[in-house]
């Protein structure tokens, strides 16, 4: 017999796992689920994406989540999810619920923030209610579930039916609504965070005259549900198991930006197309928050249902959703 030591098969042991470690790799990574997402930007939605791809977390999860495509345009980012051009999108969770309602293959996969984020600036030397808003101009992005939300949030809270009373100035993105009103050519501006501090900051004779969060709870419904993650249905029909992998991503991702939001916003806040400093007082002040809320939760899906009560109540809606429109 050879000599054959115990330290030399320890030895050729690892010799041979280091060896094999690639074709492992490789396994690994062809068994991961090939996912196509996009990112709009500028926007806040860039800081969950950014903290996904930096820290793997697709592949911890068994996904392929590649670079997301960029999109820059509302109307092409939801309209390019709705023709299935990519599997999973980052937006307003009654816009999924329209398109759904409307037989679009789309399931409702968790929120991750709320209607907080969405408000109504104008300067301190003008209007200071929501009700001084008859005759005058608003700037908003009228083709946005977001606008049609407020506009019905308003009209039950306050009476008032801004379309009808007030002047709409129709914008291009939630960015330019602002910028109107610091510019002094609209008498308020209709948009949601981080552009609401963004105007806050840069001018700070704006003030905010309006929170859609408040104004819902107002009219006693609880939260507000906002941003949420659709997914397309052929993808999860093709993939089983596929909704926890990704609802996974997503809730490790909010996870740990919310252990330490200064350091997230410092690594990759620069790639939102906000300022840091701007972001991070956009979190600070509570009004953008990241808050997981899966569909598997009875409760998160109950918050979504009354959403939808009130949205179809008031026509935004064909109406309520019902569990179909969930992934779970």
């Amino acid at each position: 017999m050879t000599g054959f030591t115990r330290r030399g098969f320890v030895a050729a042991s690892g010799a041979a796992s280091l060896m094999a470690a690639p074709g492992i790799r490789a396994a690994l990574a062809a068994t991961a689920t090939p996912v196509r997402w996009a990112a709009l930007q500028p926007g806040f939605t860039v800081l969950p994406v950014q903290y996904i791809l930096a820290n793997k977390l697709g592949q911890k999860n068994s996904l392929s989540l590649p670079d997301p495509a960029p999109y820059t345009a509302v109307s092409t980012y939801y309209n390019d999810f709705v023709a299935g051009n990519y599997d999973v999108c980052i937006g307003s969770w009654d816009t999924f619920a329209a398109r759904h309602q409307a037989g679009v293959p789309i399931k409702y996969l968790c929120t991750i923030t709320d209607a907080n984020m969405i408000a109504l600036l104008a300067p301190k030397s003008g209007v200071s209610d929501v009700a001084q808003l008859k005759g005058k101009t608003i700037a908003a992005l009228q083709s946005t579930g977001t606008y049609r939300m407020v506009r019905a949030l308003i009209k039950e809270a306050n009476g008032l039916d801004i379309e009808k009373d007030a002047t709409i100035q129709n914008v291009d993105n939630p960015a330019a609504s602002v910028t109107l009103v610091m510019a002094d050519r609209a008498d308020a501006a209709l948009s949601w965070e981080p552009n609401i501090t963004t105007g806050l900051v840069k001018k700070p004779d704006l003030r905010v005259i309006f929170k859609a969060g408040d104004a819902y709870h107002k009219i006693g419904e609880g939260d507000l549900p906002y941003f949420g993650v659709g997914v397309r249905q052929e993808l999860i029909e093709k993939n089983p198991g596929i909704v926890a992998r990704i609802s996974k991503v997503f809730e490790e991702c909010l996870s740990g930006i919310n252990a330490d939001t200064a350091k997230a916003v410092d690594l990759f806040g620069e790639k939102t197309g906000v300022p840091n400093d701007i972001l991070k007082e956009a979190m600070g002040s509570k009004r953008l928050t990241f808050r997981f809320r899966p569909m598997t939760d009875p409760a998160a899906r109950t918050s979504v249902i009354k959403a939808s009560e009130f949205l179809a109540r008031n026509g935004l809606l064909t109406k309520p959703v019902d569990d179909k429109f969930f992934a779970v």
